[in-house]
């Protein structure tokens, strides 16, 4: 049962409780685009917004075959985000009711 445990959680370690508490730092949306472009390529960029862009067309109940049609990305992909979406650690979630707050 550890084995399991651990191996799900590999992704919890000191080198991204240090990304983690790195992003923290960050004052604003410009310092944001700035250490993400040094750390990731460009097309881990594009994925990643791709797969935020998804998730909220699914929060917002748009149909698979749609946001396949107008993201690009695989029923697979869109699967796996809408899995993370509802049963998830709750990410997505909770960023998607703050940006509804500061609407």
């Amino acid at each position: 049962m550890n084995k399991v445990k651990s191996k799900q959680n590999k992704w919890i370690n000191p080198d991204t409780d240090a990304l983690f508490e790195a992003v923290l730092k960050l004052k604003n949306s410009d310092e944001v685009r700035r250490f993400f472009r040094d750390l990731l390529t460009e097309s881990e960029l594009v994925e990643l917004g791709q797969r935020w862009k998804v998730a909220r067309m699914l929060a917002k109940q748009i149909r698979y075959s749609k946001i396949e049609q107008e993201t690009g990305m695989s029923s697979t992909t869109i699967a796996r985000v809408h899995k993370w979406l509802k049963k998830g650690m709750g990410g997505y979630k909770l960023v998607l009711e703050r940006m509804k707050e500061n609407r």
